[in-house]
């Protein structure tokens, strides 16, 4: 196992920009291994900043994500994805989310909680996933705060590696998709009012990953998106649109 010591980064872009509203953390020592990947052998393809589609995906998809166990932050027991919505016709919005101590993730859950009332109005369900446990869970939904009923911890990062989401440093600290939380900074600004670092996981390594943005009808998935770095979530607009168009059962 090699260990790798940030000495020049002490933060994401994002946080340097909250430097005046956030706790200063020290600087991490992150001890890695090879990205987990799911045993089952599906095809899966990069979905690129520009472009949103569920092409590329294999059909087996649904089946693969509904087959991994997460954990619930209402109830803490843990529950199978494929159990969160009726398989058939139901429909969800599936947010990965990176992990708990994410600044960026703060705003992102705070857009996704706004517009939950729009989404149950198109027939979709609400299901936000993050990496971490659900002690961490609790934290983010008390202080920003997150309906805990739609909030739910993968500390493996199972669903993760499913949908096949990246990992790694560069696309964590370095990307040029990152540029792209400036442009909300006083969304940003405000969803961290009450952010705390000890939300962050106690598996350092897990800051690494980056999340996505799924829209599923029962099992079928009608959108995909890989965030590219940190900060680089899917357009709002984009995933209403999708769940408008989708007949309700």
């Amino acid at each position: 196992m090699a260990t790798l010591s940030l000495s020049t980064v002490s933060t994401s872009n994002c946080m340097h920009r909250l430097s005046h509203h956030l706790p200063k953390p020290s600087l991490y020592s992150l001890s890695f291994r090879p990205l987990r990947r799911s045993p089952l052998k599906i095809r899966l393809a990069a979905v690129g900043p520009t472009m949103a589609s569920s092409s590329g995906f294999s059909d087996a998809i649904g089946d693969a994500l509904g087959q991994v166990s997460i954990f619930s932050a209402a109830t803490g027991k843990e529950v199978l994805i494929k159990d969160l919505w009726d398989q058939d016709q139901g429909m969800a919005v599936v947010a990965l989310l990176r992990h708990f101590g994410c600044p960026c993730c703060w705003e992102l859950a705070s857009v996704l909680r706004d517009s939950k009332s729009k989404f149950e109005s198109s027939g979709a369900k609400l299901v936000a996933i993050v990496v971490g446990t659900t002690d961490k869970a609790r934290i983010l939904a008390e202080r920003l705060p997150f309906p805990q009923e739609n909030l739910y911890a993968d500390p493996g990062r199972k669903a993760y590696d499913v949908m096949g989401l990246y990992y790694g440093l560069a696309r964590t600290f370095f990307n040029p998709a990152s540029t792209k939380v400036f442009s909300r900074y006083e969304s940003l600004k405000e969803a961290v009012k009450n952010y705390t670092i000890k939300a962050t996981p106690d598996d350092r390594s897990s800051v690494l990953q980056q999340g996505g943005m799924f829209v599923f009808k029962g099992k079928k998935l009608i959108y995909a998106r890989k965030d590219e770095g940190t900060g680089d979530h899917a357009p709002l607009d984009d995933i209403l649109d999708v769940c408008c168009k989708v007949p309700i059962a």
